[in-house]
Formats: C-alpha cells, sequence, structure tokens
C-alpha cells in the first residue's frame, strides 16, 4: 500500500510532473493509460538526490536504429504457427540509454527525471568529435541545432529515455518547468567498486538438459568447497555471512564479525552457521551455482552511436563485431555465457571478450550493434543487467545445447495501445486491467515441468517457443492491454505436456511441500541431491581456528555494572516482536517497529552505552543464549561503534595462531611467536578456475588446486572418449 497526502501531492505536483497536466495531455489526442501510470511512478524510485545537476548541460537527440540481418524463430501469436527465417530485424540500438562525460561521472547509473528514466553510461563524446575531426553540432528531437561543444554538453539523453517528450514543445520548454517548478534529478544503483561473486539459478541450468554428472560436479565446485570449508575455515564461514568487503549492503551484524572474526564462536553465531549449512544445501540442490559470475549493466556499442550521431554512417560499423562483447571483469579472449532472467528458453548466447578496447573503460558488458544478442535475452539499456560468466564448463555445455538444439533466438510482433483521453475512470480501469492481466508464475513453472520431463523432443522444444512467448505477452499486458489467444489445437499439445506436478528439486528451489512436487527424476537439476546428500558437519571452534572471543570486547565500558531492571526491558519489549520468525528478506517491512522497539528500551533512565551494555552482560555473560535476533537488529549499529573504538586498526588476528597483536609493518600476518613460521620451498598460487589460493611446491607448475585439478581431469579423460568413439 502506498498512501499520499493529496494536499501535498497537489503542491508539489508541478515539480514532479515538469508542469505537465492531464489537460495538456488530452489536448493533444491523450496517451496509453498504464504508460502514462507507470512514467508518474517514476517519481516513487528509491533515489538518491544528484547534486549538482544542471538541465543546462543536457540535450535529447534520437535513438540510434538499425537493422540486423538474422536467422530466428518467428511465432504467429494468432496462428501459433512457427516459421525460421532469416530476415532484417529492427532494432533500437539505445533503447533506455544515454552518455555522460567522464568528467561529470566515472562510472554508470540509472537516472531519474520527471518523465525521464534510463541508463547514463559514461562515455566520452567530445573526445570521439576531436579524434574524428567530426562536427559537434547535431540535432535534437524537436528539429533544434545543437553544438555540443559551445553549449559546454555533458550529458545526451536519447528519445527513449524522454518518456512525454511528444507533450513539451521543445527541449526549451522542460528545461524552462525544470527550474520554474525546482525539479531535481536522482541517481539510482551507481555501479559498484567491487562486484561479488553472483550465483546461477535452476531456470538457466534446466535447459542444459544433457549435463553430465560430471559437468554437473563441475559446476558445483564451489558450492561443495563453501558447504565442506564451513564447519572449519574461518574466511568461509564470514564469507557465507555475508562478511567480507565486497558486500556494499553490509548489515550491522556482518560489519561486526569483518570486523571482530572471533564472534563466529558466540552461541548466536554457531547456530546461525548450522542454519547456513542447511541453507546452503538447499541453494546446491536447487541448482544456485557459484560460478564466479558477474551481474552488470549491459550497454550497447556507444562508438557506433557516436558515429552514427556525429559523423552520420547510418549503418556504422563500431568497435564490436558480431559475436563480440567487452567485458573488463573478464579476461581478453575468454568465451562468456551472458545470460539474464526470466531464463526460459535456451538463452546462452556465447560471446567472445574482447577487452582491449579503451573507450569502453568501466566495468560493464557492451554489445555489439551486429549482434542479435540483445534479442535473445530480451534486454534493454535502462538499466538492465547480465549475469556474466567465464566457467569453461558452463561455456562448453551451452555452446553443446545451442548446437545440438539448433538455438536461434524467438520473435514475434508485440502489441500497442491505443491512446486514450486521461480520465479517473480511464486510470481506474487501467489499473483494474494491469493488475488483472497474469502473472508469469504459471506458464514459468509450465515451462521448468517441460524441461524436467525427460527427452526434449521437438515438439516439447515447440511447446516451450509457445509458452515463452505468452509469458512476453503476459510481462507487457500493462501496457499493450493485449494477450494471444491459444487456438485450440496448440492448446491441446500444450495442455499434454503441463498436467504433470512441478519437478522435485522446487522442495528446495521454491519451498514447495513434498506432496505438491512429482517424484525424483533423472532430469539435470533433480540429480544434483543424489550426487550430493546431506551432510552432517563438526564444527571447529577452537581457538586457534577463530580467535577468542571475549563479549567485553562488544561493550562501550567494560566495567559497567549490571542492571537487571534493563535486562527485564529488552526481553519484556523484544519477546512481542517474534524475531526468529521474521526472514532477513522481510525485515525491512519491520523496520518502523523496531524503531519503536528500541527507543522504548532507550528510553530507560539510564545512557543508552548503560543500557546496551547490561543487555549484553545479559545475553553473552549470564544466559549466553543463542536467540540474540533482536539484539543484532536493534543495536548492532551502537555494538559496530564499540568494537571499532576497542579495537585497534594495527591490533590484528595472526593468521597462524588467531591470537591478536600490534603489527609493526601493514604486511605482517603473523604474531612474534609466529614470525618465523614458513613452509620451505613451498609458494602460494592462485587457482585459474576457481580463485583459491593454494600452496605447493616452489618448483612445481600446478595452476589448478586439488579440487579443480581432479575435475579437469576428469573432463580431459572425457574428451579422450569422445574423440576415441568419433574414430
Amino acid at each position: 500500500l502506498v498512501a499520499v497526502r493529496e494536499d501535498l501531492l497537489n503542491q508539489y505536483w508541478n515539480t514532479l510532473t515538469a508542469g505537465l497536466t492531464i489537460d495538456m495531455i488530452n489536448a493533444k489526442g491523450g496517451m496509453n493509460i498504464n504508460k502514462y501510470l507507470a512514467y508518474l511512478a517514476l517519481c516513487n524510485s528509491a533515489t538518491d538526490l544528484w547534486e549538482g545537476f544542471d538541465i543546462d548541460k543536457c540535450i535529447v537527440v534520437d535513438d540510434f536504429e538499425n537493422t540486423v540481418l538474422g536467422t530466428v524463430d518467428f511465432i504467429d501469436e494468432k496462428t501459433y504457427q512457427i516459421e525460421r527465417q532469416t530476415r532484417e530485424l529492427p532494432f533500437t540500438q539505445t533503447d533506455g540509454c544515454g552518455m555522460i562525460l567522464p568528467t561529470l561521472s566515472d562510472r554508470n547509473f540509472m537516472v531519474r527525471l520527471p518523465w525521464v528514466k534510463g541508463l547514463l553510461a559514461k562515455f566520452d563524446f567530445v573526445r570521439f568529435v576531436k579524434e574524428n575531426n567530426a562536427s559537434p553540432v547535431v540535432t535534437d528531437i524537436y528539429g533544434d541545432i545543437h553544438n555540443i561543444v559551445d553549449e559546454d554538453i555533458q550529458i545526451i539523453f536519447t528519445k527513449s529515455q524522454f518518456k512525454m517528450w511528444k507533450f513539451f514543445n521543445n527541449w526549451q520548454q522542460y528545461k524552462d518547468n525544470f527550474k520554474k517548478y525546482n525539479c531535481t534529478a536522482g541517481k539510482c544503483n551507481v555501479e559498484e567498486d567491487m562486484f561479488s561473486d553472483s550465483v546461477i539459478n535452476y531456470q538457466m541450468i534446466q535447459t542444459l538438459s544433457d549435463l553430465s554428472d560430471n559437468e554437473i560436479m563441475a559446476l558445483a565446485t564451489e558450492n561443495d568447497k563453501d558447504i565442506q570449508n564451513l564447519a572449519v575455515d574461518m574466511k568461509t564461514m564470514l564469507k557465507v555471512f555475508g562478511a567480507v568487503s565486497w558486500n556494499n549492503n553490509k548489515t550491522d551484524f556482518q560489519k561486526c564479525l569483518e570486523k571482530y572474526p572471533e564472534l563466529l564462536s558466540d552461541a548466536y553465531s554457531r547456530q546461525t552457521l548450522k542454519d547456513l549449512k542447511n541453507k546452503l544445501e538447499r541453494d546446491l540442490w536447487s541448482a544456485r551455482f557459484d560460478i564466479n559470475g558477474k551481474y552488470t549493466f549491459v550497454i550497447p556499442d556507444l562508438y557506433a552511436f557516436c558515429e552514427w550521431l556525429f559523423l552520420h554512417k547510418e549503418n556504422p560499423n563500431g568497435l564490436l563485431k558480431d559475436g563480440e562483447v567487452c567485458c573488463k571483469l573478464f579476461d581478453n579472449g575468454k568465451k562468456l555465457d551472458c545470460l539474464r532472467s526470466p531464463h526460459l528458453y535456451v538463452e546462452h548466447p556465447i560471446r567472445n571478450n574482447i577487452t582491449d578496447i579503451d573507450w569502453f573503460d568501466t566495468n560493464a558488458i557492451y554489445i555489439s550493434c551486429h549482434d542479435l544478442i540483445s534479442r535473445v535475452v530480451q534486454c534493454d539499456f535502462d538499466g538492465d543487467r547480465l549475469l556474466v560468466s567465464d566457467n569453461s564448463t558452463l561455456v562448453e555445455a551451452a555452446e553443446r545445447n545451442n548446437r545440438e538444439k539448433n538455438i536461434v533466438p524467438l520473435f514475434y510482433n508485440m502489441g500497442k495501445a491505443n491512446a486514450e483521453i486521461l480520465t479517473p475512470d480511464s486510470l481506474f480501469k487501467g489499473l483494474l486491467l494491469a493488475y488483472n492481466g497474469g502473472n508469469i508464475g504459471a506458464p514459468s513453472n509450465d515451462i521448468t515441468k517441460i524441461w524436467n520431463s525427460g527427452e526434449i523432443t521437438d515438439e516439447a522444444l515447440t511447446v516451450v517457443k509457445w509458452l515463452v512467448m505468452e509469458v512476453n505477452f503476459i510481462i507487457d499486458y500493462s501496457k499493450t492491454l493485449y494477450k494471444p489467444e491459444r487456438p485450440k489445437w496448440a492448446n491441446d499439445i500444450i495442455i499434454k505436456y503441463t498436467k504433470e506436478k512441478i519437478p522435485y528439486f522446487f522442495q528446495y528451489a521454491k519451498k514447495k511441500k513434498r506432496k505438491q512436487v512429482k517424484d525424483v527424476t533423472e532430469c539435470t537439476v533433480d540429480r544434483i541431491k543424489k550426487l550430493y546428500p546431506k551432510r552432517k558437519l563438526n564444527f571447529n571452534f577452537k581457538i586457534d581456528n577463530i580467535g577468542k572471543f571475549d563479549y567485553k570486547v562488544l561493550m562501550c565500558n567494560p566495567d559497567t555494572e549490571f542492571k537487571q531492571d534493563i535486562a527485564d526491558k529488552f526481553k519484556d519489549v523484544t519477546s512481542n516482536l517474534n524475531f526468529n520468525n521474521v526472514s532477513d528478506e522481510k525485515m525491512y517491512s519491520y523496520l518502523a517497529t523496531y524503531e519503536n522497539a528500541k527507543n522504548e528500551i532507550l528510553s530507560l533512565n539510564y545512557t543508552p552505552d548503560e543500557i546496551v551494555d547490561s543487555v549484553i552482560i545479559d545475553l553473552f555473560a549470564n544466559r549466553k543464549t543463542p536467540m540474540k535476533k533482536a539484539f543484532w537488529t536493534l543495536f548492532g549499529d551502537i555494538v559496530y561503534q564499540n568494537i571499532c573504538k576497542n579495537i585497534d586498526d594495527s591490533f590484528v588476528q595472526c593468521e597462524r595462531c588467531r591470537k591478536r597483536f600490534y603489527r609493526k609493518r601493514k604486511d605482517q600476518i603473523y604474531c612474534d611467536k609466529c614470525i618465523g613460521y614458513h613452509k620451505q620451498n613451498i609458494k602460494k598460487v592462485i587457482c585459474r578456475e576457481c580463485g583459491t589460493e593454494f600452496e605447493v611446491e616452489s618448483n612445481s607448475r600446478r595452476i589448478r588446486c586439488d579440487f579443480c585439478y581432479k575435475i579437469e581431469r576428469q573432463r580431459i579423460e572425457r574428451e579422450k572418449k569422445r574423440k576415441q568413439r568419433k574414430m
């Protein structure tokens, strides 16, 4: 529920809309009702104020559009006939994407202005003009001329980003209104400094329907390591908690763990680790494989855009050829699998990574204007991200499935809703239609049933194609108000494939009950549980593995006198909140409730430090209870400040014995007792497959850890057998 005070809405309406009224829209013939509602709702995006934004440094130009010759499976949405065609396909190459100079931003980010949304990608278009001796003069979407150098233009928006452009007379009118009504710009989803490893999901694995057991085990390498090491390795424990440097959204408890790892041996941490072990196993069984993938913005070839914009090339070359991408998160020359959710068909486009392009210097993935990849993954460029991976097992399996299933992109004509006059009745009707247009859950699950039904025949693949088309019509229904109607003959075939229960692994992927799923099969995802049955782990929380935990490190004043009335108040207030039954995903919904509870406890006639210290004594010393979720939620921020105060940055854990010591140099990792500890003739190597550091003899040429070496040997043996069969 979003509740709005109507008097405030009226007061700031022009600020939110840059002075555009419903009457002005209706005077020009109205518009698609639900597009209006969606664009109006842009002001409700979670953004940060863009300080220093200057609307006078911006222009809006037409989108770069071209055609790409390609082979597709064309589905007639009325007859459901599928025809393989080679044809020129239209593409809006800059759909949702604009450019911002490096002098204004060193990274890509999503932007919000009244009626404006999309991605601003860092690209030096002024340098392009100078190096190509191009004219700096461009024409905006209203036909007005601009000199980007003389006017010091720093941001070039595209027409696809300016959603209501046709209702303004020109760009100057929008700029004047923007300043007149004190409009603001917002940033959101700014590109990160560090990219965490991301996991693949069951949708992306089930479409690789011929995976062997060895390939599944190779893809599950990191998951298996984490589960095995969870009980004995401190770094793995911190990783599964999320207490790592690359987590940009750490909770207060995660911050405390990262600063003071000895906290792992506390009863709450120990119990949580055991729960996390169960979650790690469920993730493994539902094919949430850690494949060292990265989620990153997908951006078109902006060099080609500038060739079109400044050099007036109708069919620019760009810097990337068909089949090439540029993503500097991965090595040059690597093959990359470029994935996007929802993944329903075999959307595994494998592309060659070309990184020696200095024009593309962010961590996004740049794609070619000659490629069908955006059609394959159904993306635009207003902030969509791809999951990119160079995992060799994944890439080889995807290439094989693409080849053997003869996969080409799907293509169908999407409908468009007519313009309507905006009235209270039409707006309400639009909302009803949007929310009653169906959801993609049911057809997506039907597709999953087919991928897990056994052999994927040509007919089964045809049914998947139909259902994928239907899903995309449902996704766009709120804008188009159109969904195809199945012919009876096609419906009869679809029902034949979708009448079964959902697959066995949905117990782990979707938390379904055993009676809701069918029996286990030999399909790809179902086999994971057989390969990795439930394990019992013996956790090692010894001092030499974790370090000695001292609860006083959490306190502001370790000499604080315990107050029983504080402990009683904390117990009374938190017992009514049912903390332990609230998942981490739902915690955000209860923030106001937690803030009230915190304020009620802090209202006692003591200082906040005395209150928190007494609660710490009660929970960590007197009762030693594992039930501390409420404590960390309410007072984790205060405890983190205490830990930072009590542990100097130079007071670190010894890498060998885990005792704390004051280091004399920044690179010192051993205490004085262990300073002489060095294995002789040993060197440390980073595994080329999984990135794990391991030790080998100094004269060894090993490039893989023991685990990955075993997987590689299995792959080589498979390849030998395959070649022998061909002979």
